[in-house]
């Protein structure tokens, strides 16, 4: 059975662009942002590419993309530019945690009612790997978590995991919330007349105050440092020094 009336929910995150050298700032806060390229998380755009599929399919009839964030208007029309249908903006003046922003995107998600949601398995700038999962439960309904391939068919969604003892297969009842892994499939470039189309398509704004949720940071940064640089390795003559080293100096055996 194909559901042609089928609607997608993508979530998309701005993240500073995975080729650019992160700085920290002098005086330790957070990172560089200031005059520094940003780009949607790789990983949503890998659930945005997912979702054009599934409707260039016929299975779905409408791709809606939803971000978080004061300036995510490029990487909206990025997203609008690879084959989404319309955006949600949802500005915000400050930095918001993994719960916070999943009970932001429930109340989103409730007033759309998609019968699929999908996004990256995790952002690039914080790798915190919760916010589909957490989305999930608030909206109580199944998630499918790292998937490398995912089928859609007769109101569920299949999907392909991939974990530690090689892969696992999952059958979930949409909606669903599904989160994407980086061999899902590889995103496409837009093309220039849907670079102009994109700037035509709807893109609603709204702040996150009106939603009713607490947006109030609970978690406090103190500082923010590099890691320590690693230290130049060393030479050994013979596999009996290498094992006096590792048993003395290093250890580990």
């Amino acid at each position: 059975m194909v559901i042609v009336s089928m609607k997608i929910l993508v979530l998309i995150k701005r993240v500073i662009d995975y080729r650019v050298k992160i700085r920290i700032k002098p005086d330790g806060s957070w990172v560089e942002t200031d005059n520094v390229k940003m780009s949607i998380n790789p990983f949503d755009e890998i659930a945005l590419e997912e979702a054009v599929r599934i409707k260039e399919k016929g299975i779905a009839s409408e791709i809606v993309i939803v971000t978080i964030g004061n300036d995510a208007m490029p990487e909206i029309l990025y997203g609008l530019a690879l084959g989404a249908d319309r955006g949600i903006h949802i500005t915000l003046e400050h930095e918001i945690q993994s719960l916070q922003a999943a009970k932001i995107l429930q109340k989103v998600a409730e007033e759309e009612k998609p019968d699929l949601i999908i996004t990256g398995k995790q952002a690039i700038d914080d790798d915190a790997n919760q916010t589909g999962q957490m989305l999930a439960a608030l909206l109580g309904i199944g998630q499918g978590t790292f998937a490398s391939k995912l089928e859609i068919a007769e109101g569920h969604a299949v999907v392909t995991r991939e974990i530690d003892g090689g892969h696992n297969t999952v059958k979930l009842k949409l909606p669903a919330v599904i989160t994407t892994d980086l061999r899902l499939n590889e995103p496409r470039y837009p093309s220039v007349p849907n670079i102009m189309k994109a700037k035509s398509k709807p893109v609603v704004k709204r702040a996150a105050s009106e939603f009713g949720v607490d947006i109030k940071s609970h978690i406090v940064i103190l500082n923010v440092e590099e890691p320590p640089k690693r230290k130049a390795g060393i030479k050994v003559k013979d596999t009996a020094e290498l094992i006096d080293k590792l048993r003395g100096e290093a250890k580990v055996i």
